[in-house]
């Protein structure tokens, strides 16, 4: 493993448009078809609800790496319109529904209404998160792989709970670590191993599957 830097990532909060998946505020490349009147106003908006956003998961980060020892208390109020609103628009157009059957389209023709009604039912405690959709996708092995499609509310508020508490544990990892990280994938393991076992003496790799691990040493004799 490589412990170059041994700097924690910062939280991804995007500033501009993104092609890629995967991150909790980003701003996918494609637009929405907004109406002539309107689209100034709320391409305005966005731009100030994403700026809003980024100084308040700047801040967090700040006290992160700074006072260590401090207890984060109050963090429930970071989960405002404005984020929701921007969380929102990094979900994928054209990701298949969950149970409630909406569609990412269909939540924005109506989105400001939605937000503020999401928000309301977050801010008393009466949000109640739906079953996902379970699918299962057959692997070359001949198992199964399962796949629980949330519903579109649902992600909205995962997502934006995501970028408040990545906005903290980032600042604990070390720059080796790659496991369910923003901005970070199996590919970018691989090509820190290449680096490491070409630049530097190793006499052990160890390749191990810790589900499957697991499963054996908890089987009976």
């Amino acid at each position: 493993m490589m412990y170059g830097g041994e700097k924690s990532d910062s939280a991804i909060v995007a500033t501009k448009p993104t092609s890629k998946a995967g991150r909790p505020v980003a701003e996918p490349v494609e637009r929405r078809a907004e109406a002539k009147g309107n689209a100034g106003q709320q391409r305005t908006r966005r731009a100030q609800d994403r700026e809003s956003v980024s100084q308040a998961l700047d801040r967090i980060r700040q006290a992160a790496r700074h006072r260590r020892k401090e207890r984060f208390t109050a963090l429930f109020h970071h989960l405002g319109p404005e984020m929701l609103r921007t969380v929102f628009f990094a979900l994928k157009r054209e990701a298949a529904p969950g149970v409630d059957g909406v569609t990412w389209r269909a939540y924005a023709a109506d989105l400001d209404r939605r937000v503020e009604d999401l928000h309301a039912r977050l801010q008393r405690g009466a949000y109640r998160a739906l079953p996902s959709r379970r699918r299962y996708i057959p692997k070359a092995d001949g198992n199964q792989r399962p796949l629980a499609v949330a519903a579109l509310e649902d992600k909205i508020v995962q997502r934006a709970t995501t970028a408040v508490l990545n906005a903290i544990y980032e600042e604990e990892f070390l720059g080796f670590s790659y496991g369910f990280r923003p901005k970070r994938s199996q590919h970018d393991t691989m090509d820190a191993l290449v680096v490491g076992i070409s630049s530097r003496k190793v006499n052990y790799i160890l390749d191990a599957d810790i589900r499957s691990f697991f499963d054996a040493v908890s089987q009976p004799g």
